[in-house]
């Protein structure tokens, strides 16, 4: 058969749209770091993660932390302080598993990428943070464990 200009033109924009539409989702996406609270939680108590609070100390009074988190405010003067707790925090292992949670997800996900700039090599982002956000209800809504 033969097609007119405007008809082949057509053809091939509507199988490359289509080419398109069927690959979508088909692509493995990136590794944003996230791990659930509920995944956090278990993979710390059996002692294979550590996690890190990196909230402000007014925060941590006001929901207290995860149970058996470690905790290094992220808006410390300078990025020695926080890099210095993270460190004590894994007694200087930068290849420990660790997941870092603050408020909702914003500081944590900062954190992560500090951290992996830095040589930490299994570093987590727990994203629903402590209260919530658009990832989930947050560790105190799935009431996890606490530590006051």
């Amino acid at each position: 058969m033969v097609y007119s200009p405007e008809i082949r033109t057509n053809l091939i924009l509507v199988t490359g749209l289509l080419v398109l539409i069927l690959s979508t989702g088909t692509a493995r996406p990136a590794d944003d770091g996230l791990i659930s609270p509920i995944d956090a939680a278990t993979l710390s108590a059996d002692g294979k993660l550590q996690i890190i609070d990196v909230r402000t100390p007014p925060e941590w009074a006001w929901t207290g932390v995860p149970q058996g988190a470690a905790k290094a405010n992220w808006w410390q003067p300078g990025d020695t302080g926080f890099l210095t707790d993270v460190l004590r925090a894994v007694n200087g292992d930068r290849s420990r598993p660790i997941a870092l949670i603050c408020a909702r997800g914003v500081r944590s996900s900062k954190a992560r990428r500090f951290l992996l700039a830095r040589g930490f090599k299994h570093v987590r982002d727990i994203g629903e943070g402590m209260l919530g956000s658009r990832t989930g209800p947050g560790w105190l809504a799935r009431r996890l464990p606490l530590e006051k």
